[in-house]
């Protein structure tokens, strides 16, 4: 099954700062993250600000499944992705 990758505002703003190197790490992640989101990400202990996280490198995405949509919330460095939440 396949999901629908859904972004935010602010997700798409996150996205925007990152460079070129890691906007491609991150577009490639996301598309294996699209065939089967719960294998490669893990549940959140604090559901607020979001459902689950995926993890590229130094990077995290922090994401909701909602149907067959996966909706992306925020796209941060590890060391301040929950601090700006």
């Amino acid at each position: 099954m396949s999901y629908k990758l859904v972004y935010t505002r602010r997700a798409e703003k996150d996205i925007k700062k990152l460079g070129p190197s890691i906007k491609h790490q991150i577009g490639k992640a996301l598309l294996k993250l699209q065939n089967n989101p719960f294998e490669h990400s893990e549940k959140l202990t604090d559901p607020k600000i979001g459902a689950y996280r995926f993890r590229i490198g130094d990077y995290r995405v922090i994401i909701d499944i909602e149907g067959k949509d996966i909706v992306i919330l925020r796209v941060g460095h590890r060391k301040e992705i929950y601090k700006r939440l």
